[in-house]
Formats: structure tokens, sequence, C-alpha cells
């Protein structure tokens, strides 16, 4: 009998979805994944946040994209997870550029907010 191949035999290792909140390492992205339980004694949901240190040797990732990681081997102190998928993009906000096509350069450069009152001027000290 012939061994499967790699990517169509299941993994016993641990895998987890969740939301980039940090890209800001080099190769390293931080993963907050949303654990759902029930409390020991109430039997209630329970919502904890959990998060973890992944490997993206790429950098595809950016915050609030939803990424699968798998467990790995030790890559460093902290990371033992590495990026399977990228399973959702963040929507990314527009660039300067795209608002000013979108509304106009001149609506950009107008301040619209109210001036700020001048500070009273201090009362004469008087000598005695």
């Amino acid at each position: 009998m012939t061994a499967a191949p790699e990517h169509l035999r299941p993994s016993r290792r641990s895998e987890k979805v969740g939301e980039v909140v940090s890209t800001r390492m080099a190769k390293t992205i931080v993963v907050e994944v949303v654990l759902h339980s029930a409390h020991g004694l109430y039997r209630r949901g329970v919502t904890r946040h959990r998060r973890f240190y992944a490997h993206d040797e790429q950098g595809a990732c950016r915050p609030g994209d939803v990424v699968r990681i798998q467990e790995t081997r030790p890559l460093s102190k902290l990371k033992r997870w590495r990026l399977i998928e990228v399973v959702r993009r963040a929507a990314q906000a527009p660039t300067v550029a795209e608002v000013a096509r979108a509304v106009g350069q001149g609506e950009i450069e107008r301040d619209t907010r109210k001036p700020k009152p001048a500070a009273p001027a201090a009362p004469p000290q008087e000598a005695q």
C-alpha cells in the first residue's frame, strides 16, 4: 500500500481560523481566534479570545484578514503556528487620491471646522 500524497493526507495537526490583528513583525502575523465554550457550572455560553503568533513567509496578510493557521514545530520563542490560507481579505480603506477623485480636490482642501476662539488677553498687573 502506497502513502497518499501530502496534500491529500489528513493532518493530525490542529487548525484554527481567526482574524489577523497585527503584521508589524517580519514574516510573523498575530491571529486572534474567538473560542466559544460553555461555562463549567452555569452552562452559559462563554466567549474567549486567544492570540496566536503564526509564520507568514510571503507577507501576504494584512490586518483584518480572516486566515486559517496550522500547528507546527516551534519556529521561535512564541511562534508555533503557520499560515495555511487567507480565507477572506479585509476591506481596504480608500487612498487620498481615490477620495479626491470621488469628491473633488476642493472639498478635501477646504477646512470646514469651526475656528478656535482667540485666547482672552490677560488683564494688566497693577503695581503697588
